[in-house]
């Protein structure tokens, strides 16, 4: 019974990816083999331009000779920077090169880790955690108004290219939740960042997402008034002065 059940689900997974189309995958969690396109097959042709050769000799001074497939995730980072937000077949082929490896080394990678993106992206990828502090503290109600501005549905890109919209598993700060973190390729590798938005309200969120239309830099972290940094709304109530020293810092004073 149970066997039947997994391989009709199966099939209803092969039948779905079937006819959906490339556009419209997830990024990074898309199934972890490639299908040819205009814009994403290897007879394209991709290098590091000029400014990113420098700073590949500059990553791989940091590994021994013998050990340049160690460099592969930078690597793959400031291509998919260069790229405006996403890796192209042709991108991890020619990382594959600089490091000496066959280019499978490299897919295994990009296929393994999500900030790895394998379609196209906006200049502006919002990705809004989705873990269980911030799901508590509301990212979803985020997520959907994110949306609804954007007129897209998740993991696609608006039509103008400037966003897209994802979810990302716990980005660590969940003091501060709810959160999003914005990756800035609107200017490529040399002015790309990745800054995190806290303490955020649904209506916080989308004023982020027009400034970034505008073109201005919203300030990043707690998005709190109240707060500094991830200290309490209101300030310490505890820890207002200097601690005391331990009492036995001095062994040798010990009886």
């Amino acid at each position: 019974m149970l066997g039947r059940l997994a391989v009709q689900r199966l099939n209803e997974i092969r039948t779905a990816f079937r006819r959906t189309t490339q556009a419209s995958r997830s990024f990074s969690t898309a199934l972890n083999y490639h299908i040819d396109t205009p814009d994403n097959n290897p007879d394209l042709p991709w290098e590091f331009n000029d400014a990113n050769k420098a700073k590949v000799k500059e990553i791989l001074s940091f590994y021994p000779s013998n050990y340049k497939q160690s460099a592969v995730i930078p690597l793959l980072d400031l291509a998919q920077q260069q790229n405006g937000g996403w890796l192209p077949v042709s991108a991890m082929n020619a990382v594959a090169k600089v490091i000496e490896v066959s280019p499978i080394r490299v897919y295994e990678v990009a296929t393994f880790y999500t900030m790895f993106n394998r379609t196209k992206v906006g200049k502006y990828h919002l990705l809004v955690c989705g873990t269980t502090p911030c799901m508590i503290r509301g990212s979803r109600g985020i997520e959907e108004a994110i949306l609804k501005h954007l007129g897209v549905k998740r993991n696609e890109v608006t039509k103008d290219g400037l966003f897209s919209v994802g979810e990302m598993e716990c980005m660590g700060c969940c003091v501060n939740a709810p959160m999003m973190t914005v990756a800035d390729y609107s200017n490529g590798s040399e002015g790309y960042a990745y800054n995190y938005y806290e303490d955020l309200t649904p209506k916080r969120a989308v004023e982020i997402v027009e400034a970034f239309r505008k073109g201005e830099k919203p300030t990043r972290g707690t998005q709190n008034p109240g707060r500094i940094n991830c200290g309490p709304e209101g300030g310490n109530t505890t820890l207002l002065g200097e601690p005391k020293a331990p009492p036995c810092r001095d062994l040798d004073a010990v009886e």
